[in-house]
């Protein structure tokens, strides 16, 4: 994980361990100033599901993505986690540029939508289809702080679905799970960011399918088989055909 502090003079915070501490006192791993954060204000864990942010009693709440957040949150790579004035942008480690492209096996390209987390569209999906344009000449106008204007594309190239930057953000560089960029292949997953923006790609059908295994059944073998040997089967029909018979006799006899 890196962590990058947006408008402040800070270095960036590296970590590779699987649990973070945040707080002003100095036994954190991360401290803030006092001002900013209580002494043990919140933890970050990951596990399978990704990293787990959990707010620690007596801190009152963060906030991510400009929403507060009381007890805990489900975080991704692009996310900005707010402790008091102070602003954590999670960042993933890997550069999106440096992956290798997904190509759907479909000629052409899958079913491919925008989710939108953050932000004035937030809890709009956008359908990509043959491409979408976010921005002023767009079908979805981007409104960004103080009047600035910028605009990206999505669309399909060459069988990649390419993020491109149209118009360009001095002070709101477009970002991919949090790492600038301006030409990107995404992926499945993938949180494109730009201000206060944020959506996630939803494209099931550009991972690949897990591989199937099926047990082999050895010549000649019949499931039956597994029953036991063939001498007990013809026991137990041999057995049932006689409590039917006696079943039967007992009707007839009590009429």
């Amino acid at each position: 994980m890196r962590i990058e502090f947006p408008h402040a003079a800070r270095e960036d915070f590296h970590w590779t361990q699987a649990h973070l501490r945040v707080g002003s006192a100095p036994d954190n791993d991360l401290v803030l100033a006092g001002s900013q954060a209580a002494p043990h204000h919140l933890s970050i864990r990951q596990d399978r599901r990704g990293w787990i942010l959990q707010v620690l009693p007596p801190a009152d709440r963060v906030h991510v993505n400009a929403r507060p957040v009381y007890e805990g949150a489900l975080l991704r790579p692009g996310d900005v986690v707010s402790v008091g004035d102070c602003r954590m942008l999670l960042c993933a480690d890997e550069d999106p540029s440096r992956r290798t492209p997904l190509i759907p096996p479909g000629p052409d390209g899958c079913t491919v939508a925008l989710r939108a987390v953050s932000g004035p569209l937030s809890g709009r999906v956008l359908a990509v289809r043959d491409g979408v344009l976010l921005g002023p000449s767009g079908a979805w106008p981007l409104e960004l702080p103080q009047g600035d204007t910028a605009s990206l594309r999505i669309g399909w190239d060459d069988g990649k679905l390419m993020l491109d930057t149209v118009q360009a953000s001095a002070r709101h560089p477009l970002r991919v799970n949090g790492v600038a960029v301006s030409r990107v292949a995404l992926q499945p997953g993938d949180q494109v960011g730009l201000a206060m923006h944020r959506f996630v790609l939803d494209a099931p059908g550009m991972e690949p399918e897990p591989a199937i295994t099926t047990a082999e059944l050895r010549p000649g073998h019949l499931p039956e088989e597994d029953a036991g040997p063939a001498s007990e089967v013809w026991w137990l029909i041999a057995t049932a055909a006689v409590i039917a018979l006696g079943i039967a006799l007992a009707l007839l006899i009590r009429l």
